[in-house]
């Protein structure tokens, strides 16, 4: 039995999330708590398996809550947050601090339709309980990077080596905002290949996630935009919503199309843009699928590496959850099982041979 605790300052949805979890036969709602200092104290208490946390609370808000509960390490914590713009930054900000996985209250800070993502709630409460790695904090995050080169000098390192460049796809979920900094920022400014990043996020939050990352790392990292060309040395973050896919007559030209077809769970669907990214850069498609729920993205990269392309699963020891890369080793998708902290430095090897 999975015992959780339940911290909302609103009566309503402490009332509706112990409903929407109990309706799982392995799962127990042992308290609630309607503010931060509350939470603390009940989570000493009662030691849970999983806490469920709001952000916005009186009296003490839930980032100061979750930056006290990740020091205590008590138990694996899943925001339960906002889908406004505002939300989105102070959610990525929880992820970063630690949090294991948020899931968006539909409707606004009092969610009247919050049974929409009843199966989210429980999923991710599930994954949370049973996941080797529950406590990830800021510290344990390898940024191996160095200051963010100048426009200036990556135009410069782009005008250096013409030759034909490579195409990264890498597909994340759940843990996905923390571990993704073991690699992104450790890639080079003049990186001869483009990055197609697929991450698991509403629509309203991965603008705010491109953003943070650009921030943090050599190359250029941007929302993708219909349209937009692909170019080296520059990431292009799938936008929530949309699957990101692929038009143009050869690697000189392509540009990106945003679609809602097909239909898939997950919108970008790491699988959509996997083969789409094949297609057109065939055997110099590279494949990384990093911790996640589920198995998107195994197919694509048993394809990847059947159309003479390399393909990276994240191994065991780092990932959050061992679901999605676990997928693609077992169904023989995966040139390489490294951890997280060792990708990029493979990313950069690779992309260098001829």
């Amino acid at each position: 039995m999975i015992k959780v605790l339940v911290v909302d300052d609103s009566a309503f949805m402490r009332k509706k999330l112990t409903e929407i979890l109990e309706s799982d036969p392995n799962i127990k709602v042992v308290a609630t708590a309607r503010d931060g200092e509350d939470a603390i104290r009940k989570a000493e208490e009662y030691m849970p398996d999983v806490i469920t946390l709001d952000i916005n609370m009186p009296r003490m808000d839930g980032l100061t809550a979750l930056k006290i509960l990740m020091q205590k390490k008590i138990a694996p914590v899943v925001m339960v947050s906002s889908l406004t713009q505002e939300g989105a930054e102070i959610t990525l900000k929880a992820l970063e601090m630690g949090a294991f996985d948020f899931v968006p209250k539909p409707g606004g800070t009092i969610s009247l339709d919050i049974d929409r993502v009843k199966e989210d709630i429980i999923e991710k409460v599930k994954a949370a309980a049973t996941s080797s790695r529950k406590f990830v904090t800021e510290k344990d995050t390898a940024r191996k990077f160095t200051a963010k080169v100048s426009k200036k000098e990556q135009d410069l390192a782009k005008q250096n080596g013409q030759k034909s460049f490579k195409a990264i796809v890498i597909g994340i979920s759940t843990g996905g905002p923390k571990t993704i900094m073991d690699v992104l920022p450790s890639l080079p400014a003049d990186l001869n290949a483009c990055v197609f990043l697929i991450q698991h996020m509403p629509p309203t939050f991965t603008a705010q996630y491109a953003k943070r990352l650009n921030e943090n790392c050599q190359i250029e990292v941007v929302e993708a935009s219909a349209g937009m060309k692909v170019e080296k040395s520059k990431c292009y973050v799938g936008k929530g919503g949309y699957h990101l896919t692929l038009y143009g007559n050869n690697v000189e030209n392509l540009r990106i199309r945003l679609t809602q077809k097909p239909e898939h769970r997950f919108m970008p669907s790491v699988d959509v843009c996997m083969m789409s990214v094949l297609e057109k850069f065939g055997e110099n498609t590279i494949g990384v699928l990093m911790t996640g729920m589920g198995d998107d993205g195994a197919d694509a990269m048993v394809k990847i590496r059947q159309r003479g392309g390399i393909t990276i699963a994240e191994s065991e020891e780092t990932a959050i959850v061992f679901g999605m890369p676990k997928e693609a080793i077992l169904r023989g998708g995966a040139d390489y099982v490294l951890p997280s902290y060792k990708i990029a430095e493979k990313l950069v090897e690779l992309v260098e041979q001829e």
